[in-house]
Formats: structure tokens, C-alpha cells, sequence
């Protein structure tokens, strides 16, 4: 989305006071001009109507019409980028999922207590989200799935049972953010149950960790889980930072480990892309590959350059595909890739880069 003049935003929230410092806050900024307020869903749709914001700020739990059920109607009949305000719970945090599943660009979460003081702690944040959400792809909501690749597509005709990535020496390392979540299920339904080990981060706050591995791993053929520190990282298994943590990936002997630490943020974000590529440049060199998802500023992109530099084959989400290309597109402008590809190829090139 091509934004011109300042980015007209609808505040969505039962809570008055919630609705006064999100417009406190996003009209302190000149770039952002809040058009209007609804205290549900049923007043948001006719102001939607009448005032034509760019982005919608929307809170899940609401009354006369569920916060999801109204998402789903919108991305259906008349798709905007919304940013969804949630709470810091693990309910809350499975519903953001689904709302991301939804469609919706990014969120913003907000304290259990004390909500006035709390979400100016975020200004900037919710500031930055809404104004990347102005220029984000809205994605539709049906859309498909990667196909998932087997073991006999990847395989030559003739022998189509003689590889086994189980025997190859391979580690995939990715990373996202803004958008990641849905992109990282369409990549990890595209994998077949024996593929390379994957290590995974993806920006999100440290309640969202667990229901997230949970949710991916519903959705994949590999066993998707929270990274737990020295564990052996092994073919046919995903790994994610547990909440609010780095993963690091170490080596031991003939095996890779995981390395969960509780070290500063990098980036201003822990876990950090950085952290995680920067070590398995280290520790794997040109038996990794790297690949950068979807997702809002720079995180990742010097660490994929490492990761190139040291031999590995890497590659970004395109433009097209991605909610917001800042991340990917970061990195490809570093040199840190020459391969932009669509997200539903992905896992194909993934799979691919790990038989070459």
C-alpha cells in the first residue's frame, strides 16, 4: 500500500479510557491522523464506511460482536491492515494468533493493570506498528497453503526411497517478524516429517511462545517445539526461543545444541534474528542455510551476510508475498541473499539449497 499525506486511523476498543490514550498517543505523531473511535464492532463498521481509515486498531475482546468474528467479516468484505490491541495472557495471546491467522498485520499487547501508564510505555511501539501497518500488504484471507514436499518429489525417479535427509548434515535457520507467524506455518506445512533440523525466531512477546510452537505444531509434518537449553538439535524437529529469550545454536562434538539465554536485546528484541543466525554462521558455516521472512526493520539481515560470507546459501521473502518487507528487504539490499523468493516456494528452495 502506497501511502500519501498522514495515515487516517479508527480506533476500535469497549474501553474509554483505552480509547483515549490510543488517540493521545497516535496524534502526537504528525504522520498519523486518528479519523474517529467506536466502542464496538457494529459502530466500527458503519464509521469504516463513512471515514475510509487506512488502519484500524482493534481489541479483541468486545461487546455485541466477538473481536475475531468481526476481523474475519472485514478481511472478507473490505480488507484493511489492522493492528490488534491484546492482552499479555496465554488466552489472549492464542487469540492474537488466530487474529494474525486472520489477516491482521501486527499487534500491539497491553498490560493486565494500570492500562493508562501501560500503554504509553509502548507510544512508540503502537506508533511504529500503525504507521508500518499504513504500508503493509493485507493479505486475503484464503490464502493457500505451500504444497507440502515429499521425500519422493525431492528424490530421483529412479530411486526415489534412496535419500534420507536424516543422513545429510544440514541446519535451517530462519527468521521473521511483522507477518511471520502466518508465513512460518505456510513454510513449516511445506516440510516433509524428515527434513533438516530448522531454528526458528520470530519477534514475540514472551507469553506467546508456547501457544505459538503448540500452533505451528499442529499445522507441520516436522515436531515444532520451545528450544530448551542443551538439547540436542536433531532432523525432523523445529525450534523456537522459549519467551523472551535468545536461542544460540552451538556445537558440540559432532551435534548441534541449543543455547537459550537470557542475555540484553539485540536489535531491541530478544529473541533477536541476529543472535540466532550470527551463531550458526559460527557453529554450521556452509552446512546451514538462511532465510529471512517476512517482517518490519533490519533484524537478521548483517547476520544472514554472515551466514553467507561463511558459505551458506540464503534467501529472503519477496516483496510481493511479504505484509511488510522491511526485514527481508533489508538484508537483500546488504547483499546479504541474491535469492528473493515467494513465500509458498519457500520450503521447495529450502529443501533444494539442503540437497545441493
Amino acid at each position: 500500500m502506497t501511502q500519501t499525506g498522514p495515515c487516517r486511523v479508527l480506533i476500535v476498543d469497549d474501553s474509554a479510557v483505552v480509547r483515549q490514550m490510543l488517540s493521545e498517543i497516535l496524534a502526537s505523531d504528525r504522520d498519523i491522523e486518528v479519523v474517529g473511535t467506536a466502542a464496538d464492532p457494529l459502530l466500527a463498521r458503519e464509521k469504516i464506511k463513512r471515514l475510509a481509515p487506512d488502519v484500524i486498531t482493534l481489541d479483541v475482546e468486545m461487546p455485541r460482536m466477538d473481536g475475531l468474528a468481526f476481523l474475519e467479516n472485514l478481511m472478507r468484505l473490505h480488507p484493511l491492515p489492522v493492528v490488534m490491541i491484546s492482552s499479555l495472557t496465554e488466552r489472549g495471546a492464542d487469540t492474537t494468533l488466530q487474529a494474525l491467522a486472520l489477516g491482521a498485520v501486527d499487534f500491539v499487547s497491553k498490560p493486565k493493570f494500570d492500562v493508562a501508564r501501560g500503554l504509553q510505555a509502548y507510544a512508540e511501539e503502537i506508533i511504529g506498528k500503525v504507521k508500518m501497518a499504513a504500508r503493509s500488504r493485507v493479505r486475503t484471507l484464503a490464502r493457500p497453503s505451500a504444497p507440502r514436499i515429499t521425500l519422493d518429489a525431492v528424490a530421483p525417479a529412479a530411486t526415489p526411497r534412496t535419500i534420507q535427509f536424516r543422513t545429510t548434515d544440514r541446519l535451517i535457520a530462519i527468521g521473521a517478524s511483522a507477518g511471520g507467524t502466518e508465513a512460518l506455518r505456510v513454510v513449516l506445512e511445506g516440510m516433509p516429517a524428515d527434513a533438516p533440523a530448522v531454528v526458528m525466531t520470530q519477534h514475540l512477546p514472551a507469553t506467546f511462545s508456547t501457544p505459538f510452537a503448540e500452533r505451528l505444531d499442529r499445522h507441520s509434518a516436522m515436531s515444532v517445539r520451545e528450544a530448551s537449553d542443551g538439547e540436542a538439535v536433531l532432523p525432523g524437529h523445529a525450534y523456537l526461543p522459549p519467551g523472551g529469550k535468545h536461542l544460540r545454536i552451538i556445537r558440540d562434538g559432532a551435534r548441534w545444541r541449543c543455547r537459550v539465554d537470557d542475555g540484553p536485546a539485540v536489535n531491541r528484541h530478544k529473541p533477536a534474528v541476529d543472535v540466532l543466525f550470527r551463531s550458526v554462521a559460527e557453529s554450521a558455516g556452509a552446512n546451514a542455510i538462511g532465510a529471512i521472512l517476512t517482517g518490519m526493520g533490519d533484524d537478521g539481515a548483517r547476520g544472514l551476510l554472515e551466514l553467507r560470507n561463511a558459505g551458506a546459501p540464503t534467501l529472503v521473502q519477496d516483496e510481493a508475498t511479504s505484509v511488510v518487507w522491511g526485514m527481508p528487504g533489508a538484508a537483500y539490499k546488504l547483499g546479504a541473499t541474491e535469492e528473493m523468493v515467494p513465500l509458498e516456494r519457500i520450503a521447495e528452495r529450502l529443501m533444494a539449497m539442503a540437497r545441493a
